[in-house]
């Protein structure tokens, strides 16, 4: 099933985005909610004409999250987690805690913003983190796990 989001739904897209989804998750939660609508061919003319509307205000915050992009990735970054044998970590680290690292640096970024390879790390080690700042801008930025 095809559905426009209406707002940002939590790993699935942000507002304005067409989406596949399952039957079920559209008609029973989505559409209810009021958090997207049926991706009809009328519906999808009227939202490229809001898109095209749009172009010249989203250029300004594409640079703006460009500008940002660059200063994240001139920054290095390094979670300090408590480690036994083997370099393997007691709990884990994930999305949280990235974001409260990148806070810590100065930059305000959500942690549904950010993606790690398996949601969770438990090793010691080099690891790249995807970050979406915007619909059309995402940092791939290499960060590194090290023992307290």
């Amino acid at each position: 099933m095809e559905i426009i989001l209406k707002e940002d739904v939590l790993n699935l897209g942000f507002k304005d985005d067409i989406v596949n989804v399952k039957n079920g998750y559209g008609r029973n939660f989505l559409i209810p909610q009021g958090k997207a609508i049926l991706a009809t061919t009328s519906e999808k003319k009227i939202l490229s004409e809001n898109i095209k509307q749009k172009a010249f205000k989203e250029k300004k915050i594409i640079d703006n999250a460009n500008s940002l992009a660059k200063k994240i990735l001139k920054t290095q970054i390094k979670i300090k987690s408590k480690a036994g044998a083997g370099d393997k970590l007691f709990g884990s680290v994930n999305a949280s805690d990235f974001s409260k690292v990148l806070k810590n640096a100065g930059f305000e970024i959500e942690k549904n913003q950010i993606t790690l390879p398996g949601k969770t790390i438990k090793r010691l080690g080099k690891y790249e983190a995807s970050i979406r700042l915007h619909r059309e801008v995402v940092v791939n930025h290499d960060f590194e796990i090290i023992s307290e």
